[in-house]
């Protein structure tokens, strides 16, 4: 097992469609694979709370202001920072997040219309000042993701179920963020999945090769 001098925070970001959760799946038996040890969790849902939050979230049984549902997404970030994150960093391993802050800064500050620099300055209270080592962003165009999204045949969750006009702002929108920022990596989601766990790879190990020895 190698053993990593600290941890490593991922984020997997992406719109709906654009198939960052099966990279962050494949990723992470990956790295098993590769004797690399991590923790596969997501935003929002992965504590119990934050299986409540989700489910409030994807369904809206009850309508929400923008306000609201930000406020939901950054306490369900405040719970998994807390109770997942934080732990498995200081236990020096990878933590591969699929989706984290940035993804409320694209859906609720550029797609809905909130003050992008208070999201900004919520999500660093709620995460400790804790940010992501590496981003990946898988980038799709909105044709494909909704093609995709039909042909998963599922039940379409609040934010699926907006519209093509949601998701080009939410494409704008990561673009937009994502310009000449050094800690992510743009994937073009219109290669397969093995050809785009291989690049996220390949980009994980040379990082692991500069944080890690050998445990003995």
């Amino acid at each position: 097992m190698k053993t990593l001098k600290k941890g490593i925070l991922i984020a997997i970001e992406g719109i709906d469609g654009s198939g960052k959760s099966t990279l962050a799946q494949n990723l992470s038996t990956k790295l098993k694979k590769s004797d690399i040890g991590c923790i596969l969790t997501r935003e929002p849902g992965a504590t119990p709370l934050g299986t409540i939050i989700r489910n409030l979230l994807h369904e809206k049984p009850v309508s929400m202001c923008p306000k609201a549902e930000y406020l939901l997404f950054a306490a369900d970030r405040a719970q998994h920072m807390a109770e997942i994150i934080e732990p498995a960093l200081q236990e020096h391993k990878i933590v591969l997040s699929d989706r984290m802050g940035d993804s409320s800064v694209v859906y609720q500050g550029y797609a809905r219309g909130l003050d992008i620099p208070m999201i900004q300055q919520i999500n660093k209270w709620a995460m400790n000042n804790t940010t992501p080592d590496l981003i990946f962003y898988v980038q799709l165009s909105v044709d494909e993701a909704i093609n995709r999204i039909i042909k998963r045949n599922e039940a379409l969750t609040s934010f699926e179920k907006e519209g093509r006009d949601f998701l080009q702002k939410l494409v704008n929108g990561f673009n937009t963020l994502y310009t000449d920022r050094k800690d992510v990596i743009t994937l073009d989601g219109n290669n397969t999945p093995a050809q785009l766990t291989e690049q996220a790879f390949d980009t994980i190990v040379t990082r692991v090769k500069t944080h890690c020895s050998k445990q003995r």
